[in-house]
This record gives structure tokens, sequence and C-alpha cells, in this order.
């Protein structure tokens, strides 16, 4: 499979080189501050674990969600992001976070991940 993109190709292999290289405790799990923090006026470049996944969506200060098309709103809890889109429940994960690169767990599994990157660069 060829990735086509060089900033999709970049940001693989930075996820790839943080999965592999950075252990995932429980104990390392941020609060909610520490976690809105990291994300507010950010937007998130990754992918969940279901093939062709990728996605980018910017968190604003207000806890709103834009990506491409859609909207939605975001909160944290203590280890814990939640996004709602639309009218659908919400979806919370357990995060983790080092420098720009967040992990979401499901169940203390990995189901995705990506790098913050600063601002809504995207325009979303």
């Amino acid at each position: 499979m060829q990735i086509p993109n060089p900033i999709v190709r970049t940001t693989a292999a930075l996820v790839a080189a943080t999965l592999f290289t950075t252990p995932l405790y429980a104990g390392d799990m941020p609060n909610a501050q520490e976690i809105a923090e990291a994300v507010s006026d950010h937007t998130y470049q990754g992918s969940m674990s279901a093939g062709g996944s990728g996605f980018a969506e910017y968190y604003a200060p207000d806890g709103s969600i834009r990506g491409v098309d859609y909207s939605g709103k975001w909160r944290t809890e203590d280890g814990v992001m939640c996004f709602k889109y639309g009218d659908g429940e919400d979806r919370c994960f357990e995060v983790t976070l080092d420098g720009p690169s967040m992990v979401m767990l499901k169940d203390g599994k990995i189901d995705g991940n990506g790098m913050l990157i600063k601002g809504n660069p995207q325009g979303f």
C-alpha cells in the first residue's frame, strides 16, 4: 500500500515510532485539565483502528469539533476524552499524551492514535 501524501506519511511514521517506543501505563493517564489544555485549539490528525479511517478534526476552545463536512462536541474527564457527533451517543476513550502524540484506548487496547497540531491549519 502506498501512502501518497507526505504529511500523512510523516504522521504515520511519527505515530508508529511513538507506539513502539512509549509504554502505556494506567498511571500515566492525564487528568481532565491536562487533556483539555493539550487538545484545545489543536487539530488532531490520525486514525482509528478500523482500516482506512484516517481523519483530521479541529478541537476548538469552546468544546466544538470541526472536520470535513461534520461537527460535534468534545469534553474531558480524568484520563478520558469524550466525543459527540450529531444525535449520536457520547463516545469516550481513555487517552495518553506524549508531547504532540495522543493515543486513544478502549477497554485498555489502542483504538486510535495521532498527532496534535497547534491551531486549525486546515481551516475547518
